[in-house]
């Protein structure tokens, strides 16, 4: 496993097609930003408002040093979401008890970041609540929305998101390709018709196709797809009678939205009956989806009309107000009826359809493509859906079966190889998890599997910088779900796991007791002893080192039992190596160290193996062998970054601060103090509140001040304070005397989407002749990115990058992108 973190999902929307000028729109949102603190793009679905966003966020992301983030909310229904995905977006990972929204402000109160929320139409209440709380508790943060409807605060400033401009189809036309809507449509027919381009033939008509569009953005997409098909001319002329057949007769509604609703109804009813059924059923998914997913949800047979549809009544999601419903069933255009089902084997041909009919977009995702519907289909396919009696009950259930088992996989196949790609998984899948637990637990009958489902992702939540969504999601299952079960005793000892790890050890205590005493009623020795592995780790986080002693030997002493998490079990071994370092039998410590590392290497595991790392260093420390212990404190604070492991992070670095102050480096002590106490301010300052787990630390900190002086050590303190996550991490993983410069900072402080800084490369001297925008090319390039790849990652047409990448070569007299790869390895 490499030293970078997971990827996260919280990067600008990837752009799959080109974009279209919007250059008055750019500049405008670009002098918003320069003078308020709350700007919204406004505007009909459809119209482009997040990728206007997107390209506003990258050039004005020079100003924010902490950096510009996306919470992309789409996926969510339930209001009390979005200060958690907000912290989610910023990398905050909140352990406190107190209101999300209140800790949400605290951490951001001396940071300067741009967040960006994104689809805020249907949470608009949250939202502004959200946006009105930063605004009014930080100085450095500002907000820019994007949503059909504005927030209605009196700090906001709008930004009308209007259509594409339209040249009269009668006017003069040499000069069409300055058009945006024209040029957009030409870039979309030249997709599915190479070597297409406006001529003095054809202008006239694209001018009069897109003005009937009203220059939506979407629906030229949607229209120029058939040009796989159709000429121009029958384009513009099959369109025009669609447009009067399915927009009579609602005069109410605004012609725009009429536009959109033609050329949605037009692109459903040109699609096969299978591709309806699949783009129905797939808008039951809230986020990116994978083939493997598409074929659990979507393949399934049309369930019967008589279909209990209690659970549709329930759910409450309505798609936009502002789009019309369709008034009436359609059939397909050849007026056959609707599919009884789709066959597993046919879901990826219609897959397929439906992405060359740019319904839905493909992304690049790990390890697999994954599709995306936007928004707007989305809830036209919702409302298709529902037309279908007891269709969206029996798609979410198969939805939330789908999250099931993919949580189940990931767990049994958590204690082993490949944790950082099961973390990349969970994360592309956040949000339908988030649509699975809540279906779960507000469909009449399905608490129980809502509260398995949340309980079974106990590493996520724990291991992987989630506690507090973690904690909200099980909170909400235990009071749905109180009957004495199985998954209830699991969920009560990850709560108590989640809030007792570092926040509140007395509710952590008391829910691991409720759950051994119901596992012990159930007669489940499994969840008994998961129970106990946090009622030893409530001791030793409250300072009771002896007693926790006391209870891992026991533990320890027992066999692990059948259906025991293996990963707790060897925690068993780690907590128990702890307690005797700190008690001071560090032969023992070590021993108990070295048979648990073995059992990790011979499964591949790597987060248990950070701890086993971790206390390996705290036994060596504790005998003052500190080139000893110093390189298995780095080995594990590369382990832990690799599955983002936020308090294993901050744990770390807190030790190595201890055995860089004893070595004498003082100065690099102080940087690394003053990382470790950034990270610990993302997750709990008091750091336990434990004596055992601070002392040394403190300890060290005051020796430091002393050595350096209080000048040296607030410059050096100052200096790790204004590293993120990856590059504090970076900066501790360094020899000493090769410092690492800090790249510009997101907001979780990592370098702006995973781009390094490129004064990086200022000690070689044959970077002299690259400009900046190279030096950045240079490092995705040696990330194994393709060159459309670093198009999406920078934002910039796919030839520019490519002839970045060719003048790179040149510069550097290389023939080939891995030369690059290993001079850049050999630089860093």
């Amino acid at each position: 496993m490499g030293g970078s973190a997971p990827r996260r999902v919280h990067q600008p929307p990837v752009e799959t097609t080109s974009f279209v000028d919007r250059r008055d729109e750019l500049a405008e949102g670009r002098r918003l930003l320069a003078t308020a603190r709350l700007v919204t793009l406004t505007g009909p679905g459809g119209v482009g408002k997040t990728r206007l966003a997107g390209r506003i966020a990258a050039r004005v992301e020079r100003a924010f040093p902490d950096g510009v983030r996306f919470a992309h909310l789409a996926g969510l229904h339930d209001p009390a979401l979005v200060p958690l995905a907000a912290a989610d977006a910023l990398g905050l990972h909140d352990h406190s008890e107190q209101p999300p929204l209140d800790t949400l402000v605290e951490r951001l109160r001396d940071r300067r970041l741009l967040l960006v929320l994104d689809n805020c139409e249907h949470l608009l209440s949250a939202c502004a609540e959200l946006a009105a709380a930063l605004l009014h508790g930080t100085t450095g943060v500002r907000v820019l929305a994007t949503s059909r409807h504005r927030l209605a605060l009196t700090e906001e400033h709008l930004l009308d998101v209007r259509p594409l401009p339209v040249p009269d189809p009668d006017s003069d036309l040499s000069a069409a390709a300055t058009y945006p809507a024209l040029a957009l449509f030409a870039d979309r027919a030249a997709a599915v018709v190479p070597g297409f381009e406006l001529t003095p033939e054809n202008r006239a008509a694209v001018a009069r196709l897109c003005r009937r569009l009203d220059g939506l953005p979407l629906a030229i997409e949607l229209a120029a797809v058939r040009m796989r098909v159709l000429g121009v001319d029958q384009l513009v002329a099959r369109l025009d009678d669609r447009y009067r057949l399915l927009t009579t007769g609602s005069p109410a509604v605004l012609p725009r939205h009429q536009t959109l609703r033609a050329a949605v109804d037009w692109s459903h009813e040109l699609c096969t009956e299978a591709e309806q059924l699949v783009w129905a059923r797939a808008s039951v998914f809230a986020g990116s989806f994978d083939l493997e997913a598409a074929e659990a949800v979507c393949a399934a047979p049309k369930p019967t009309p008589n279909t209990d549809r209690r659970a549709d009544e329930h759910h409450t999601e309505e798609p936009h107000t502002d789009e019309p419903h369709a008034g009436k069933h359609h059939t397909t255009a050849e007026g056959a009826p609707k599919p009884e089902g789709v066959h597993p084997q046919d879901v990826l041909e219609a897959v397929a359809g439906l992405v060359d009919k740019s319904v839905l977009c493909r992304e690049v995702g790990p390890g697999t493509a994954r599709y995306r519907l936007l928004d707007t289909l989305r809830h036209y396919g919702l409302e298709k859906l529902r037309q279908r009696p007891g269709e969206e009950s029996a798609a979410r259930r198969r939805q939330r079966d789908w999250a099931q088992e993919v949580a189940a996989e990931c767990e049994r196949r958590w204690f082993g190889p490949g944790q950082r790609e099961i973390v990349a998984r969970l994360r592309a899948n956040q949000d339908n998890l988030r649509a699975a637990l809540e279906f779960s637990l507000t469909a009449p009958g399905e608490a129980r599997a809502g509260l398995g489902l949340a309980g079974t992702l106990w590493f996520y939540w724990h291991a992987c910088g989630a506690p507090r969504e973690g904690r909200y999601w099980l909170d909400r299952a235990l009071d749905a779900h109180p009957e004495p079960t199985r998954e209830r005793a699991r969920a009560l000892w990850v709560a108590g796991l989640l809030a007792g790890c570092p926040e509140d050890l007395t509710r952590g205590r008391h829910r691991a007791e409720d759950a051994r005493a119901l596992a012990r009623r159930l007669g489940d020795p499994a969840e008994v002893a998961h129970a106990e592995y946090l009622l030893g780790l409530m001791a030793l986080f409250g300072d009771d080192v002896p007693a926790a002693l006391e209870h891992y030997e026991a533990a320890v002493a027992r066999n692990p039992v059948d259906g025991q998490l293996p990963s707790l079990a060897v925690l068993d071994q780690v907590e128990l190596a702890a307690s005797l370092a700190f008690l001071g039998d560090t032969d023992r410590a070590v021993q108990v160290c070295e048979d648990a590392h073995r059992l990790c290497e011979e499964h591949g595991e790597e987060w248990v193996r950070s701890y086993v790392l971790r206390v390996l260093a705290l036994a060596y420390a504790e005998r003052k062998e500190w080139d000893r212990a110093e390189p298995h404190a780095r080995d594990a604070l590369r382990r832990k970054l690799g599955v983002h492991d936020v308090i294993g992070i901050g744990l770390t670095l807190d030790l190595l601060v201890v055995i860089t102050a004893a070595r004498g480096a003082h100065e690099r002590a102080a940087v690394l103090l003053g990382g470790a106490d950034r990270v610990w301010a993302g997750i709990d300052g008091n750091r336990f509140g434990s004596t055992t787990y601070n002392s040394a630390r403190k300890e060290s900190e005051t020796r430091v001040r002393a050595a350096v002086g209080p000048g040296v050590f607030d410059r050096a303190y100052r200096r790790g304070g204004g590293l993120g996550l990856t590059a504090i991490v970076s900066y501790a993983l360094q020899e000493a005397g090769k410092p690492v410069v800090p790249g510009p900072r997101r907001a979780d402080g990592n370098p702006h989407r995973d781009n390094p800084h490129p004064d990086a490369f200022r000690a070689d001297p044959r970077l002299a002749s690259l400009t900046r925008r190279e030096r950045e090319v240079a490092e995705l390039v040696a990330e194994g990115l393709g060159n459309q790849q670093i198009a999406d990652r920078l934002v910039i047409a796919r030839r520019t990058a490519e002839g970045h990448v060719e003048r790179i070569l040149g510069k550097l007299g290389f023939s080939n992108r891995s030369q690059i790869a290993a001079w850049v390895s050999a630089r860093r």
